[in-house]
């Protein structure tokens, strides 16, 4: 039986961020939730070659269409393009990974990858960065506005990749420094199509080669050090950003013993560039009584607190104790953690909305269904060799689950099942297709976005609170942020680390509640959150959980003793003091019933787009670099 349109199980704000996120122009407005529904699924045979039958096609679309189960929203938004016919794989990938090992590549692939729309990780441990050559000498870049320069930056993606390769290329190939001309850059605030968003003009093109330019003077006949490297890398998400159209996701993993590393994010300390914002940062660490105690200043609130890597379980095995699915080649993760990753890959998701899955048969149907369409995904043509390789030896996915702390003790208990079902259907299906065995399937991802069309708690997250803010990030040139004033939503320009506006970049706050059968964070030790990762990582997960522990400073203790006795185990995780963090603008806040009454009572709720003039969307270069991650 077909579902039609008005039985979708849209949460509290979920047609809104549907609208916002995942819809794409028509001739005569823009989508609606079956349209997009059916651009997928038609594209899953011409796009993908899944060679769904009638059968097929309408039990995919039911799925979608009751929020049982997506695609990635990048497949959302992607699939049915020409962007996927022109691009392939790259297209429709979250996220990727590479290794700064070399002075050139890791740099250039990065900065290829983010403007692709993905996020990015790096490894920057001293065992990596220590292979990269010195640098041979100060060089002199100079941007000049004439024909004559040594090079004339074309007005493309892969323009402003061969300008930063050119930047590296003088301080640690040729020595020798050069002129090149910007003039050709589109002016900023034109209309990209594509990935949509504006295009920034050459500005912050310009300043970031500068910066980057002398970062490596300063290490003239020296070697890079990580945090040199960091900075490199969050200068080039800075100029991705200018784009105006999303935060450029990146991860950076460094070594736990290099304090300045760990010092890379200390803003309680000031003089911390801005541009560090671009990341998040964790640590790689085997054993946890070797932490030395700067590592545990940003737990007390003094800064930020660094994630955990565990590289030696994450090439050891897949879910816990399953060391016959061992993972080599990983080396590192992408920017949320849930996806381990050998260098120049990248991951492929989908989505299970656990609350709304009725029989574990069903969620085995739903499984195999997103299972067939990443599978065929990561068949297809992928613009980037080194990239290509790797996806294609290694065929990873991550099927995830959310809204598990709003799913009942039931459908948690048809995991386990589910996952040996997806490892026994894996082997079949990749010998009758021709494919190789993929050596990861499932994954914990947290699922902000995705979480809201369904309005279920976000991954293993628990509600954050009965009532939050929910902070979005906007270009502050979007025509989204007037409809968001008008609406009277509080919209205010991010602040940076030096307390200074960025006038380029806005956040809108959400007044957002949970029903009251929620599982809360304030009603969960951090130890309880702990124990939930713990067991998606034994049950479901053979890539790894993603999910940020809230904490209380009070409860630093007993984190302390739970990773002492369970960190062999751990993969990867991140922690955020739940409320007396004292950060800024935080994306999430907790309210109370009073002042969430006062915020809706002055805001209208976005139910129509149409307020957006909107233009049709047709492939181009993407020359800011400004391609949306969704």
């Amino acid at each position: 039986m077909k579902i039609k349109a008005e039985e979708t199980p849209w949460g509290e704000v979920g047609y809104a961020t549907y609208k916002r996120t995942y819809s794409r122009p028509m001739k005569d407005g823009t989508e609606e939730w079956e349209d997009t529904v059916d651009r997928v699924v038609e594209a899953c045979n011409k796009q993908l070659g899944c060679d769904f039958n009638d059968h097929d096609q309408e039990e995919v679309k039911n799925m979608m269409m009751s929020l049982k189960g997506t695609v990635a929203g990048r497949f959302l938004w992607q699939l049915g393009t020409k962007t996927v016919d022109r691009l392939g794989l790259p297209s429709l990938q979250n996220c990727a990974f590479t290794v700064v090992d070399d002075p050139i590549r890791p740099f250039t692939w990065a900065f290829e990858m983010l403007m692709l729309g993905s996020g990015v990780g790096y490894n920057i441990q001293r065992e990596h960065v220590y292979q990269l050559p010195k640098v041979k000498r100060k060089v002199k870049i100079e941007n000049v506005n004439d024909n004559g320069a040594d090079f004339i930056v074309p007005d493309s993606r892969e323009g402003w990749t061969e300008l930063l390769k050119r930047v590296l290329e003088a301080s640690f190939v040729t020595g020798e420094g050069f002129t090149y001309a910007a003039h050709l850059i589109r002016p900023a605030g034109s209309k990209i199509k594509g990935f949509g968003g504006t295009a920034a003009g050459s500005k912050d093109l310009i300043w970031g080669m500068q910066e980057i330019n002398s970062i490596l003077n300063k290490n003239s006949n020296k070697r890079l050090q990580p945090v040199d490297c960091l900075d490199i890398m969050n200068i080039i998400g800075k100029i991705v950003v200018s784009g105006n159209v999303r935060r450029s996701a990146q991860i950076a993993l460094g070594d736990s013993d290099d304090l300045e590393y760990l010092r890379a994010k200390r803003w309680d300390l000031g003089g911390i560039p801005n541009w560090r914002a671009m990341s998040n940062n964790s640590v790689v660490c085997s054993d946890i009584s070797q932490l030395p105690e700067e590592f545990w200043e940003g737990y007390k609130g003094n800064g930020e607190p660094y994630g955990l890597i565990n590289l030696e379980s994450s090439r050891r095995m897949g879910r816990t104790h399953e060391v016959q699915y061992p993972d080599p080649e990983v080396m590192g993760y992408n920017p949320c953690a849930e996806q381990s990753l050998a260098p120049f890959e990248t991951c492929c998701l989908a989505e299970i909305y656990l609350p709304n899955i009725d029989t574990e048969e069903e969620l085995k149907k739903v499984a195999r269904y997103l299972y067939r369409i990443n599978k065929h995904s990561l068949a297809i043509k992928c613009s980037v060799k080194e990239t290509e390789e790797i996806v294609h030896k290694n065929m990873r996915m991550g099927i995830g689950v959310t809204g598990y702390l709003q799913a009942t003790d039931e459908q948690r208990s048809w995991l386990k099942s589910c996952y040996l079902y997806l490892r026994e259907y894996d082997r079949e299906y990749s010998r009758i297709a021709g494919f190789p065995p993929s050596i990861k399937l499932t994954t914990v991802k947290p699922s902000g976005t995705l979480s809201l069309l369904a309005g279920v708690t976000p991954g293993a997250h628990p509600g954050f609170s009965e009532y939050y803010i929910r902070r979005i990030r906007m270009s502050a040139d979007s025509e989204l942020v007037g409809v968001c004033r008008q609406n009277g939503f509080d919209v205010e320009y991010v602040r940076n680390f030096d307390g200074t506006d960025d006038h380029s970049t806005v956040v809108v706050s959400f007044p957002c509640k949970f029903p009251k059968n929620t599982t809360f964070a304030e009603d969960m030790s951090a130890v309880d959150q702990l124990e939930v990762v713990k067991r998606l990582q034994a049950e479901w997960s053979d890539n790894s959980v993603s999910v940020t522990i809230y904490y209380r400073k009070n409860e630093l203790d007993s984190i302390k003793a739970w990773l002492k006795d369970n960190y062999v185990n751990v993969k990867s995780v991140s922690f955020l003091l739940h409320n007396d963090h004292g950060f800024d603008q935080a994306p999430l806040e907790q309210i109370d019933k009073k002042t969430y009454n006062s915020m809706k009572k002055r805001s209208t709720p976005i139910s129509s787009l149409s307020q957006i003039k909107m233009e049709d969307i047709e492939i181009d270069d993407c020359a800011s670099g400004a391609c949306p991650v969704r």
